[in-house]
């Protein structure tokens, strides 16, 4: 079988904001729910190093059944082998149901029971009534035999475990309490009298096909301060020919800590283990954890989807985080490379800004992606953004401003030493003394406000409520730290340490932004003609230069031709507008239209979704919801658009059907070995295609496209791809040697709330 023409690099996603969503597989792979698809990942502590792999989402999986039957969305399911080829599987519903599926190996079919609770053998469901229901299968239907009091508001997770032939059952709630039972066969009958010197717990007796069972409560665990969301008994382990079960047990809780619980071997009392997690902040806390298979790994999925990781030091005994993967809990709208093609920023809908960057770890050879910077935390869902030089960016969002960020000091210094680059390359002969130190974003603010050394001196730390003198003293505005990483950070110093401070504020209806050679920024959205006109600021000043009404309605995206003369528009209203400076070599020089499609002359039939330009900035392509893909240029003479006196601007290319809407284009910067031109079309379906385009005199045959390869299912988006990004250097990011030029590299952003990275061996096509 022929290697694939796209290499998944990379997969940014975090799990969904829902309980209970992520499971750790005795395998050692975790599963977790990233918006409609599943995704493995697989963690591992070597050598005292973090290594991270990502194995690709679910659907690379044969699904061997689908099961429908629930009105309601399900809200948990539970499984468990009964023979080599049967597994039963229960699903619990919102619609008050649970329903049991059968599934053989031998068949393929599943087929169905309905019933009201959750659990196998001995089915146990834990609902809003406060209550633990059992259930025990009888003549071929299960029976609720028993229900458990005790916990005094709703139920939020129930997990079985076996020991010596006892089933323990913990159950945790809202009323921020864990609840551990015991559930083992009477063998013999118990005397009735009882001595001073015995305490016996109440037992709850049940019979099942004439043997007699009870269940005790044998503890209360007390420690966490807010909703108990998961609980977690650690996975059994091999002990030469025998299977033991630890009795400890992980909870996680909207406090934000997880804790270790297990009986002291002396008394048997439970007891606190250990403790980790946050203390502070403003954010909310754990929806669920897991352990590993050997028990030396735990895991959290936190309200805002991301995963935290700690791992135990086998030396000291100590619990230490761990760097973990990330990415965005919506929508991803709009991404961008660094020019030097060392990093990326994305944008979603989770009102997010984020930075990935390779991590090079010192005598290491692998090199894996990270977040390590979440420039801009904001109060509104994010749209757009677009690189304004190396370490400056600007942002827009529903909220109708765009922001400009530029990195502060420290964010500079730690993406040095996590890139294993000089300060002094990255930096050129600019100078970082005068750079803020961080930023910090003030209560009840949208701004991120720079803080400088000075500002980290003056804050003395106040011992007491006494030494207050204000009420400003009391409630600091800044709680930015400096860090000195050599490793991604993790998910606390991301949302409070990593912010860029905000220099300006341009305020106009926007859905996308883009620069011409850093010297000019454009915006637009509207329903009507007057507010369709595209608004050139300069990055300089930081004043509104222009204004470019064409479009009668919503400006789609916009891009500036690499020889910054051109800026090309492609609307909503199925039209493109293409403007020309009057003096390229000016700053202030003015922008006319040079040529544009009207509805009587459109080619394209419905909205036009994205736009983009070759590198030598002779030809521009657009792509539609007709499913229509199009290069436009002055057809046979060489030239670069808007250079060719008296020509007009048509199709150079015969009218490509993609098959789907086409939402997204990319034109990559360098040419194919054949001398063609190397595109990526992103679809509404979620996939990505790679087609290769030659100029032809003769376009009537269709031969000028050939199509050179696509996503598989598991490389595909799920949802609509938003924006694709071509890295705007040769090789793989992160890589050096010349044997990299053969490589490029594209980042997609999707819908799905994940953005991927792909390598393409351009060499071999």
């Amino acid at each position: 079988m022929a290697a694939p023409v796209m290499d998944t690099c990379h997969v940014f996603c975090c799990a969904n904001r829902t309980p209970n969503v992520v499971s750790w597989g005795r395998g050692g792979l975790i599963a977790f729910g990233t918006c409609n698809s599943v995704a493995l990942y697989n963690p591992q502590v070597l050598q005292k190093k973090e290594k991270v792999e990502f194995v690709h989402l679910v659907v690379q999986f044969t699904a061997c059944a689908v099961c429908s039957g629930h009105s309601g969305p399900v809200c948990a399911v539970d499984a468990m082998s009964l023979s080599s080829s049967q597994l039963l599987v229960a699903s619990a519903s919102s619609d008050s149901t649970v329903k049991l599926w059968m599934c053989s190996s031998d068949t393929g079919k599943i087929r169905r029971e309905i019933i009201t609770s959750l659990a196998v053998p001995v089915l146990a469901c834990g609902g809003d009534d406060s209550r633990v229901h059992l259930y025990v299968q009888l003549n071929g239907q299960f029976q609720r035999l028993l229900t458990l009091t005790g916990h005094e508001d709703w139920i939020r997770c129930v997990e079985w475990a076996t020991k010596d032939g006892e089933l323990w059952l913990a159950s945790c709630s809202q009323d921020c309490l864990i609840r551990v039972w015991r559930l083992f066969a009477k063998t013999a009958t118990e005397p009735d009298q009882q001595t001073d010197a015995v305490i016996k717990m109440k037992e709850d007796v049940f019979q099942v096909s004439g043997d007699v069972f009870a269940v005790t409560l044998e503890t209360v665990l007390a420690g966490h301060e807010n909703w108990v969301y998961g609980v977690h008994w650690q996975p059994p382990c091999v002990k030469g020919d025998l299977v033991e079960q630890p009795l400890k047990l992980l909870s996680a809780s909207m406090d934000k800590t997880m804790i270790l619980w297990g009986p002291e071997e002396d008394s048997g009392m439970w007891v606190e283990l250990v403790r980790v997690g946050e203390v502070g902040g403003n954010t909310l806390g754990f929806y669920g954890c897991q352990m590993s298979p050997d028990g030396f790994m735990i895991l959290a999925h936190a309200f805002h989807g991301a995963l935290h990781l700690w791992h135990c030091d086998s030396n000291q005994g100590e619990w230490r985080p761990s760097v973990v993967i990330s990415g965005h809990f919506g929508a991803v709208q709009d991404l961008s490379w660094d020019p030097e093609g060392e990093f990326i920023i994305t944008v979603g809908s989770d009102q997010t800004t984020r930075l990935f960057t390779p991590w090079t770890r010192k005598g290491c050879s692998e090199i894996t992606w990270h977040e390590i910077s979440r420039p801009q935390i904001h109060g509104y869902d994010m749209q757009c953004l677009t690189m304004v030089g190396r370490f400056q960016f600007v942002s827009g969002a529903d909220e109708k401003v765009l922001r400009v960020f530029k990195a502060p000091r420290n964010f500079v210094e730690n993406f040095a030493n996590i890139s294993c680059t000089s300060l002094e390359k990255l930096l050129g002969c600019n100078e970082i003394a005068d750079l803020p130190e961080g930023a910090s974003t003030p209560a009840l603010g949208l701004s991120n406000k720079a803080v400088f050394q000075g500002d980290l001196a003056s804050q003395s730390p106040q011992q007491d409520s006494e030494d207050f003198n204000s009420l400003s003293d009391q409630y600091k505005e800044s709680y930015f730290q400096s860090l000195k990483l050599t490793e991604p950070p993790k998910e606390d110093d991301l949302l409070q340490n990593t912010l860029w401070p905000e220099v300006q504020k341009l305020t106009n209806l926007l859905v996308d932004a883009g620069v011409k050679n850093l010297h000019d920024l454009r915006v637009s959205q509207a329903s009507k003609p007057e507010h369709a006109a595209i608004l050139l600021w300069s990055t300089t000043s930081w004043k509104q230069l222009q204004s470019l009404p064409c479009h009668s309605l919503t400006v789609t995206q916009m891009a500036f031709s690499p020889n910054g003369h051109l800026l090309l528009a492609v609307s909503r209203d199925r039209t493109w507008s293409l403007w020309r400076q009057g003096n390229p070599d000016s700053d202030t020089g003015h922008f006319s239209l040079y040529a544009n499609t009207s509805k009587d002359t459109a080619v394209h039939t419905r909205i036009i979704w994205s736009c983009d330009w070759s590198s030598d900035s002779k030809y521009f392509v657009t792509s539609s919801r007709d499913k229509k893909v199009i290069i436009w240029g002055h057809c046979g003479s060489g030239d670069s658009v808007g250079e060719c006196e008296g020509e007009s601007v048509t199709p150079c290319s015969s009218v490509l059907d993609v098959g789907d809407s086409a939402t997204a284009v990319s034109i990559c910067p360098y040419l194919c070995s054949d001398q063609s031109f190397l595109l990526a079309v992103g679809l509404e379906n979620g996939k990505i295609a790679l087609y290769k385009w030659r100029p032809l005199e003769d376009l009537s045959s269709g031969s000028d496209w050939s199509k050179c390869g696509e996503t598989d299912a598991c490389q595909s988006h799920t949802l609509t791809v938003k924006r694709l990004r071509w890295r705007p250097r040769p090789g793989r990011a992160g890589h050096g040697g010349n044997e990299e030029r053969a490589w490029v590299q594209l980042a997609s952003a999707g819908a799905d709330h994940v953005v991927k990275i792909f390598n393409i061996k351009i060499s071999a096509l």
